[in-house]
C-alpha cells in the first residue's frame, strides 16, 4: 500500500484514528507529571501552542488564507472554543499535576464521555440508547479497574483534591468544545484547527503573564523542552486533527467515549516510561474499557419491513 492509500485509509478510519488520540493524550498524563519541576504549568500550555500553531501557520498559510474571511466572520466561535477547549483545558492539567497523582489525571478524563454524553442530550436532543449507557458503565469501570490496581476494595481510600477538582472543571471544558465541534464553521478541518491553535496561542499568553508576574514562571529544564516538544506535537497537534476528524465521522457523542481509554494507555506509559510494573489488573480494565468502546457502538437493527 502507497503512502498516499495508507493515509487515506486512516483518516476515513474513525477507530483507529481515536485509539491514536487517546494514546497521544495518556502521554500527556506522563509528559504532565514529568513537567512538574521542569517547566511551570502556564509557560507549558503556551509553549505547546507556539510549537503546534507555527507548524500549521508554515505548513497551511496558503488554505489558511483561503479561508480567512469564513474565520473573521465566526471569530468569537473560534477563540472561544480554542480559549476553553484548548488554553483553559490544558492549564488547568498542568496546574493539576502539582496537587494529584498520576493515576488520578488520567482516571478523571472518563468524566468527559459522561459530560459529552449529557450535554448532547440536552444541547442536540440526542438520543441515549441502553446499550450506550451499558457501554460507557463498563469502560468506567475498566476506569476504576487501573486505578484501584484490580482491588475494588481501594476504591473507598481514593483521596480527591483540589487538583482532581481542577481536572474534573478541565474535562467539563473539554466536553463543551467537543460538541461545540458541530457546529464549528465551515471551512477545512485543518484550516479550522490552524486557526484553533493561533487562537490558543493568543489566549494562552496572559496566563504566562500571570505566571511570571506571580514570580512562579519557570523556563524549562533540558527535560521540559522534551516535554514541550511532545506535547507540541502530538497531543496538541496530531491528536486535535484525528479527533477533529473522529468527531467529524461519528459524532461527539460515540467519539466522546473512547476518551475513556485514556487511563489505559496512561498505565501503559507509565509501565513503559516510569518503569511501573505491569499487572493483571491491566489487562483486564483494557478488556473492560474496550468492551464498553464496542457496546456503545452497536447500532440498534432498523425495524423489519
Amino acid at each position: 500500500m502507497s503512502p498516499q492509500a495508507a493515509s487515506r485509509a486512516l483518516y476515513g478510519n474513525p477507530y483507529l484514528l481515536l485509539a491514536l488520540t487517546t494514546a497521544m493524550w495518556g502521554g500527556n498524563a506522563v509528559a504532565g507529571r514529568l513537567a512538574v519541576g521542569e517547566v511551570s504549568p502556564f509557560l507549558l500550555t503556551g509553549l505547546r501552542w507556539v510549537v503546534a500553531a507555527v507548524t500549521l501557520a508554515v505548513l497551511m498559510r496558503k488554505p489558511l488564507v483561503e479561508g480567512i474571511a469564513v474565520l473573521i466572520r465566526h471569530w468569537k466561535t473560534v477563540l472561544a472554543m480554542a480559549a476553553f477547549g484548548y488554553t483553559a483545558f490544558n492549564g488547568l492539567f498542568y496546574v493539576a499535576a502539582r496537587y494529584t497523582t498520576g493515576v488520578n489525571l488520567t482516571l478523571l478524563q472518563g468524566s468527559i464521555p459522561i459530560f459529552v454524553l449529557i450535554g448532547g442530550a440536552i444541547v442536540y436532543r440526542t438520543p441515549v440508547r441502553p446499550l450506550q449507557v451499558l457501554g460507557i458503565v463498563t469502560t468506567i469501570l475498566g476506569v476504576i479497574v487501573t486505578a484501584t490496581h484490580g482491588d475494588l476494595t481501594r476504591l473507598g481510600a481514593l483521596a480527591f483534591n483540589y487538583g482532581d477538582l481542577l481536572i474534573l472543571a478541565a474535562c467539563f471544558l473539554y466536553a463543551g468544545y467537543t460538541l461545540s465541534l458541530r457546529a464549528r464553521p465551515r471551512v477545512p478541518g485543518l484550516v479550522f484547527f490552524c486557526a484553533l491553535a493561533i487562537a490558543a496561542l493568543a489566549t494562552s499568553l496572559p496566563l504566562a503573564a500571570f505566571e511570571w508576574a506571580a514570580g512562579d514562571l519557570r523556563w524549562p529544564s533540558m527535560q521540559g523542552w522534551l516535554v514541550v516538544l511532545y506535547v507540541g506535537l502530538f497531543p496538541s497537534l496530531i491528536s486535535q486533527i484525528f479527533f477533529m476528524r473522529g468527531v467529524e465521522l461519528i459524532g461527539p457523542d460515540r467519539a466522546g467515549i473512547f476518551v475513556n481509554l485514556v487511563p489505559i494507555f496512561g498505565a501503559l506509559f507509565s509501565v513503559l516510561i516510569l518503569g511501573e510494573p505491569f499487572g493483571l489488573y491491566h489487562a483486564v480494565a483494557l478488556a473492560l474499557v474496550l468492551g464498553g468502546i464496542w457496546l456503545a457502538e452497536r447500532r440498534v437493527p432498523p425495524p423489519a419491513a
